[in-house]
């Protein structure tokens, strides 16, 4: 391989700084199992640009998204759809979420849609009631099927009492 000129070095180093820079602004996200799903598509083409005043950022991986430097919300469409559970359900804007308090990370997942979206955040940076509003309208691109229903509203199983 040719050397290059020596007028050309800063040129070239310039150019790898801008690659590397470029690069060290995506965020690293593990696409879900079925992020291929086209409805994927319906939600992250309605996703705001701001989440609880946070800029969106560009991500490395299919149906996946991510706000804030560092990132303070990373959401991810085509999780596995939750049955039921006696997880906190939440309904916001008539989306329903089933939420899991982490520490320091909770996770919200859509209930009753399929494909599900799953939202990552911490709730001392950012209030889950501004990311699960913020998103709503993005996520309610996938209908709803089923909807939460609390354990006193729940039908017994067969047998069971």
């Amino acid at each position: 391989m040719p050397a290059l000129p020596r007028s050309a070095t800063p040129l070239v180093f310039a150019a790898i700084l801008v690659a590397l820079s470029g690069c060290g602004s995506v965020v690293d996200v593990d696409p879900a199992q079925d992020a291929a799903n086209a409805r994927c598509a319906d939600v992250m083409i309605a996703l705001p640009p701001s989440v609880a005043e946070n800029e969106q950022r560009d991500t490395n991986s299919q149906a996946t998204s991510a706000w804030g430097d560092p990132s303070r919300v990373v959401l991810r469409c085509g999780v596995d759809v939750p049955g039921p559970t006696t997880d906190p359900c939440v309904t916001v804007n008539d989306v329903d979420w089933v939420v899991r308090e982490g520490d320091p990370a909770w996770t919200a997942t859509t209930y009753g849609r399929d494909p599900a979206v799953e939202v990552l955040f911490d709730p001392e940076e950012v209030a889950s009631s501004t990311v699960l509003v913020e998103l709503g309208d993005a996520v309610g691109r996938v209908e709803q099927s089923r909807a939460c229903v609390g354990l006193a509203d729940a039908t017994p199983a067969p047998g069971g009492g």
